[in-house]
């Protein structure tokens, strides 16, 4: 298995200053090849301290010319927010710089914050995000980008510098609606788990994303790259009192920066799966919402911690996973601390694990709480 870690920039309530989170995850990132990890992972936000870092592509170039080897993973660019010919130009000059490097993500956004503050209808984000990837993904592999559609409307001009190999079976999607399983397979990316509904809810889709591909493309689909938010302590006791501190303040910034109490998502076209989050928040309250998604994380000791990324294994038969170890504002020595013991005692150990299929797996009795959050 590829094993991952992924950095965040997140500032809740500003406890400190954006620049000293900068330099405590940019710290992190910098342990992440010497340590052994195989890819580096940043995620795109806007306008808050959910997560700071509006260019994920700037990140990721930063990164490759302070590393050698690792690969280079975004998660994700949110098409909707961009020109698709600017990320075809950015992409393509990160691969060269990188020697190749880099891992695609791609998604289309769900924060209404975000949106706004790009001026952009969220109604209109999934057709915006299927033409930008359309044009995207076939300029990467012809070297010039033209189209025409409703939003996306580009003249036939070359990509330089020039694309030199192939992004097919190196692209993936954040999918959480069960309609973006028809897209990611026409589209023919791989999926992006993260984690944050039920694993046979999980399973049940990837199966049908597989069945769609395989009859779009013609070649079984790509294995899912699998994140999950990671706290590693050699004291049982101790890494369940961390996880339900951190992971699940993680999740209290989701649900804020989300508003996934409010019914607004319920009301907004291309939303409306997401809008169930609210009918389970109203029905179970925040405090079971929010150990539910703990119970999906990967925490604990070593050995807990290999055993919970072996059972996503098992149920999606994931090639990658990525773990993200600071959040919530945890203290930097807490999150390296934790970084440090999974990268000595659980990814070598993962790196030895093949991926066969997914086994059938029993019914989640967490599953009725679930509901897909983030993504596509």
């Amino acid at each position: 298995m590829h094993v991952g870690m992924a950095t965040v920039f997140q500032n809740p309530q500003k406890a400190r200053s954006d620049y000293d989170v900068y330099q405590n995850e940019l710290r992190l990132a910098d342990l992440a090849e010497p340590l052994g990890f195989e890819s580096i992972w940043g995620v795109e936000h806007h306008f808050t301290d959910y997560t700071m870092c509006p260019d994920v592509l700037q990140f990721l170039t930063y990164l490759a010319g302070r590393t050698e080897r690792i690969q280079l993973g975004s998660m994700v660019v949110v098409l909707p927010w961009h020109d698709p010919l600017r990320v075809a130009e950015q992409v393509s000059m990160l691969d060269n710089l990188s020697g190749g490097r880099l891992i695609l993500g791609l998604g289309r956004g769900a924060g209404r914050v975000e949106f706004d503050g790009f001026r952009l209808p969220m109604e209109e984000s999934r057709q915006r995000f299927v033409e930008a990837a359309e044009m995207l993904l076939r300029g990467l592999e012809q070297g010039c980008c033209e189209y025409q559609g409703t939003f996306v409307g580009q003249p036939r001009v070359a990509i330089r510098p020039a694309p030199f190999k192939s992004f097919r079976g190196r692209t993936y999607a954040a999918a959480v609606s069960p309609e973006s399983a028809r897209i990611m397979a026409d589209l023919g990316v791989g999926i992006l788990i993260i984690p944050q509904k039920p694993w046979p809810e999980v399973a049940k889709e990837l199966d049908a994303y597989r069945t769609i591909y395989r009859e779009v493309n013609g070649t079984e689909a790509p294995p899912p790259v699998s994140a999950g938010w990671t706290f590693c302590d050699s004291n049982a006791g101790r890494a369940e009192e961390m996880a339900r501190r951190w992971i699940g303040g993680y999740y209290q910034t989701v649900l804020d920066h989300y508003k996934f109490a409010d019914d607004h998502l319920a009301k907004t076209r291309g939303y409306e799966y997401y809008g169930k989050m609210a009918e389970k928040i109203a029905q179970y309250g925040t405090d079971k919402v929010i150990d539910f998604f703990l119970g999906l994380q990967v925490w604990g000791t070593p050995e807990q911690c290999y055993a919970k990324v072996l059972d996503i294994h098992a149920r999606t038969a994931n090639s990658h996973f990525v773990g993200v170890f600071s959040y919530a504002g945890m203290p930097y020595d807490e999150a390296e601390r934790s970084l440090r013991l999974f990268a000595r005692e659980v990814m070598p150990v993962l790196q030895k694990v093949s991926a066969p299929p997914p086994a059938p797996v029993l019914p989640d009795p967490a599953a009725r709480i679930g509901v897909g959050l983030l993504g596509s």
